[in-house]
């Protein structure tokens, strides 16, 4: 399916300006997101009031804010560099939707019944 970046057309989501909305301006996100980015890796502790997080939810979580950053940010600044690291954080999340679809909320994609994820070292289709 072709599908023109950033109009909405063959994509089943609500546009930008919807999406985004109660979203934290860009370097809160930024910060948030390389917070969990060091919970993750454990590289800063995680609070002693908060619930131990299995390590492929954490990744996830990361994924899904790291993809909202770069999709924002190709949204403010488009051009090739923005545009592909969102394209890119985007395919990271879906390739790990696919491996953890207990992890994923909302319908699954036509991927998760009829496409088999390659491996780290198979090539893609």
């Amino acid at each position: 399916m072709d599908v023109t970046p950033n109009s909405g057309k063959g994509i089943d989501a609500p546009p930008p300006h919807e999406a985004y909305t109660n979203a934290p301006d860009l370097r809160r996100e930024m910060r948030q997101m390389l917070a969990l980015g060091a919970e993750r890796d454990g590289r800063q502790a995680r609070p002693l009031t908060r619930p131990p997080i299995d390590a492929t939810a954490a990744e996830r979580a990361w994924l899904l804010r790291r993809t909202a950053l770069t999709d924002r940010m190709g949204l403010d600044g488009p051009g090739p560099g923005p545009v592909a690291a969102a394209a890119e954080t985007a395919e990271q999340l879906v390739l790990h939707d696919c491996r953890h679809p207990d992890l994923a909320a909302g319908p699954p994609s036509p991927r998760h019944n009829h496409a088999r994820v390659a491996g780290p070292d198979e090539p893609r289709a």
